[in-house]
């Protein structure tokens, strides 16, 4: 009985191993979950105390369509702020969550058969998403070697008559990877001479390390902003993820295009969530630096030792809060009767040997790779370290 559009697609497969993960720790199975993206630290205290505030004013009535003008006007001048892009409160629509951001832009700008660029390893949702307005995706390979970065020259190869968009995670869920001032210029040169449109997905745009400078894509250029929707939230830079707050920027057409798809479907985000975000975007901001600080000693911590362990490389990340580890040298191992083929064998064997949930790379289009989440606590983090050893002890 259902459509043919939700057989073509599957369910997100980071959800379904949380699933799993939580299903055995209710059973009283001490799981360690890694697979999850999402801060663990508490959303900061004056961001709840403006929700609560929010109630006690009754501010618990439909919005306008396209968010509250207070949030977008906040909006606005944080993008000022942080990438000195000037934008209209009619080029801002603020969504349920950065997904929805994607796939209000997806749907407000692909056609049937439309292709989308799409550079592996990606964000589990990309694909499906294009795939449900019925467009095609065009995914390129990446190399490990490389950073996992989308190269000018992949690009201008994947390019046809009938490209439409590119999506770029930046920095990126699920290798932490991110792109230089310069590599964007290289990636936006080839944009602009075959003229389509970039969705920028820079949700992770706070939480990157070692000194990197993060350069939102808009910025390169005029004519470059006039290509790109900037796709941003609260969601991993005030761990308020379960508020539900993204927000899309750019050209007014495409903006008013997602604000009707918003106005058939979910009309607004939570209002008591959009006083929330105000806050947040507007207020103090010493929260990002007390978890950008736990997330290196964690990230640092996890990386030494994971590729201290024999048959294991892994990019160094400089953004979000993933590794990304190469596991491919422990296929064709075993342990009892289990025998290790591919990622999701090794992502199953290590959730019923060593209790840790982590997402199979082929998840992400990238087989023989393992996304393991640093958003917990250094405890869980050595433990699971402990376990990993001595489960990969094991394969023979």
């Amino acid at each position: 009985m259902v459509s043919e559009r939700v057989k073509s697609i599957n369910v997100s497969p980071t959800m379904k191993v949380a699933g799993e993960a939580k299903r055995m720790r209710a059973e009283g199975i001490n799981v360690l979950d890694f697979s999850v993206g999402e801060p663990d630290f508490p959303t900061p205290h004056n961001i709840k105390e403006a929700a609560k505030t929010a109630i006690d004013e009754n501010h618990t009535k439909y919005t306008l369509n396209a968010g509250t003008v207070e949030l977008r006007k906040a909006i606005a001048q944080k993008l000022k702020r942080d990438s000195n892009l000037d934008y209209e409160l009619n080029q801002i629509i603020v969504n349920s969550g950065a997904k929805q951001s994607v796939f209000n832009s997806i749907f407000a700008t692909v056609n049937k058969g439309d292709e989308v660029i799409i550079p592996t390893p990606y964000w589990v949702s990309y694909p499906d998403m294009v795939t449900m307005a019925d467009g095609i995706s065009v995914i390129v390979e990446t190399e490990e070697g490389n950073g996992f970065k989308l190269t000018a020259g992949q690009l201008e190869k994947a390019i046809t008559e009938k490209t439409k968009v590119l999506i770029l995670c930046n920095p990126s869920n699920p290798t932490g990877s991110t792109y230089s001032k310069e590599e964007l210029e290289a990636l936006a040169e080839v944009c602009l001479r075959h003229n389509f449109l970039v969705i920028s997905d820079e949700i992770y745009e706070k939480l990157t390390y070692d000194d990197f400078k993060f350069t939102s894509f808009a910025s390169l250029s005029p004519e470059i902003k006039t290509r790109t929707i900037v796709v941003n939230g609260v969601s991993k830079s005030y761990s308020m993820t379960g508020w539900r707050i993204g927000y899309a920027a750019g050209p007014i057409d495409i903006i008013e295009g997602i604000g009707k798809i918003q106005s058939h479907s979910s009309s607004h985000p939570s209002s008591i969530s959009q006083q929330a975000a105000v806050e947040a975007l507007a207020g103090p901001q010493y929260a990002i630096a007390e978890m950008l600080s736990e997330f290196i000693k964690r990230r640092d911590y996890l990386y030494s030792h994971m590729t201290a362990i024999k048959g294991i490389t892994c990019y160094k990340p400089e953004g979000a809060f993933f590794l990304f580890p190469n596991i491919s040298k422990f296929f064709g191992t075993s342990a009892g009767s289990v025998t290790i083929e591919n990622s999701f064998d090794f992502a199953m064997y290590l959730l019923n040997d060593a209790r840790i949930a982590a997402v199979p790379g082929s998840a992400f289009g990238a087989e023989g790779y393992l996304r393991i989440s640093y958003a917990t606590s250094m405890e869980n983090i050595i433990e699971a370290v402990e376990r990993l050893k001595k489960s990969l002890d094991k394969l023979k």
